[in-house]
């Protein structure tokens, strides 16, 4: 029986791969200085909660066969010294799963948005057609137990490949370990400052990643982003195929979106261009693994999305409350983009939380000018103590007002003061959509959606 150590067990990611390392047979152990749920739970239905939270050398001894180290740990972590100190194989999750598919055909999904969508659309796929597959996906899908699966018997492994970094002694970008068989890459759009400080070193990962497509492989990739397009048209790669990809054929009807395919109008549950983008290049994936069009068009009609990505919280009469996880420039402007193309009759109220490292820096708040434009109302919420916990530099609600150049923009610094004022609303033939990759300092949305005057 293999025997695995996971340090820093409770992160999203890290408890998945516990799970699905116990599913396997292997006896798993794993340590945190915190574990929050749904990790917690989850982890103690498996037998898996550690039993003292903090971090033990004790736990590593010399029979583990792998130490999986999880990013949130730091490098001067006890058991990792430890773990470094007798020699054993240390990996970050990133490096345990190619290892786990190095002889699999591995299916890699990047690029700045639409990851965790492209790769559960081509899951939902799969899973509907009975194809055994391998993954690791960023959000808990409809249908699946895990974030990640490992087995000795799937043919494929389907990967969201981001571009965070490895763990806290690989600083390599996690998409660079997986070496796709087929690789898909869905648009740049100048992310994580803390870690790629310029828009050109951001681009030069994407660079190196269409450089470590393995010969013979596929590179398929969204040609409506004119950097990535130029960028895939002059990839030194000369030994894999590219195909291009953008909007396919469609039609809105009463608030459903059609594909037009040939002479066949197929229904889908999601809808905006961005979504529909993503289809198209899931669809590309798939033709390479033999699934045929009409299958794909069959199992896409099934599909209602992944959580948090345009994710319908509430919905009464001609009233819709809509999540997403949009928290980037070009996130917000797809996402307020799509809803307003679904439900151009009714007023949009639009609402975002500035909550990631990249967006409460006063160096990139620049970069939402005009962001959120295309909704009837614009709310911006931002807490000065998430500033000050990150270290970052104060920023004003004025700086806000300036930088999204929108002069009827609200801002809001206080969560209870937000709400009490959507509450005021009337919310009659209107779709309120917030996003935030937090959850707006604790509003619980589904109980939030019941106290609104309809």
């Amino acid at each position: 029986m293999k025997k695995v150590h996971l340090i820093a067990i409770g992160g999203s990611a890290m408890h998945n791969m516990a799970l699905a390392l116990h599913e396997m047979g292997f006896l798993v152990t794993g340590s945190d200085d915190e574990i929050n749920e749904p990790s917690k739970t989850r982890l103690a239905k498996a037998g898996l909660l550690p039993q003292q939270i903090g971090w033990f050398p004790d736990k590593i001894k010399g029979d583990l066969s792998a130490v999986i180290l999880g990013m949130h740990a730091r490098e001067d972590n006890p058991e990792l010294i430890r773990a470094r100190q007798m020699g054993l194989k240390i990996f970050s999750y990133p490096e345990y799963i190619y290892e786990a598919s190095k002889d699999k055909t591995r299916i890699v999904i990047g690029g700045s948005h639409g990851k965790t969508t492209i790769t559960a659309m081509i899951l939902h796929v799969m899973h509907y057609l009975k194809i055994e597959t391998d993954y690791l996906v960023g959000a808990q899908l409809e249908g699946f137990d895990t974030m990640v699966r490992i087995s000795n018997t799937a043919k494929y492994a389907v990967i969201e490949g981001d571009e965070y970094l490895a763990s806290p002694i690989d600083r390599r970008p996690k998409f660079h370990l997986y070496r796709p068989n087929i690789a898909i890459l869905s648009g740049i759009a100048w992310d994580h400052i803390n870690v790629f400080p310029t828009f050109e070193i951001y681009v030069d990962q994407f660079k190196k990643f269409i450089n470590l497509i393995e010969p013979n492989g596929s590179l398929i990739y969204c040609n409506e982003d004119k950097v990535l397009a130029d960028l895939c048209q002059k990839t030194t790669n000369t030994k894999i195929d590219k195909m291009g990809y953008g909007v396919p054929k469609h039609e809105i009807v009463d608030g459903t979106t059609y594909l037009l395919v040939n002479d066949e109008k197929i229904p889908l549950q999601i809808f905006g261009n961005h979504n529909l983008m993503n289809l198209n290049g899931a669809r590309l994936v798939c033709n390479k693994i033999g699934i045929l069009n009409t299958q794909f068009y069959e199992a896409i009609q099934s599909f209602k999305g992944a959580a948090k990505r345009l994710e319908l919280v509430y919905k009464k009469n001609n009233f819709n409350f809509y999540k997403d996880f949009a928290h980037s420039p070009s996130k917000l402007k797809a996402t307020t983009d799509a809803v307003k193309q679904q439900f151009g009759k009714r007023k949009i109220i639009a609402c975002m939380e500035l909550h990631t490292f990249s967006s409460l820096n006063e160096g990139f708040l620049a970069q939402y000018k005009d962001s959120m434009n295309l909704a009837d109302e614009a709310i911006v919420y931002f807490n000065p103590h998430t500033i000050a916990h990150k270290k970052l530099k104060e920023i004003t609600t004025d700086q806000v007002h300036g930088c999204f150049n929108r002069k009827d923009l609200k801002v809001f610094t206080e969560s209870a003061a937000l709400t009490d004022y959507l509450k005021a609303k009337k919310w009659n033939n209107t779709v309120l959509l917030m996003m935030s990759s937090g959850n707006f300092d604790g509003i619980d949305f589904n109980h939030f959606a019941t106290q609104l005057e309809l």
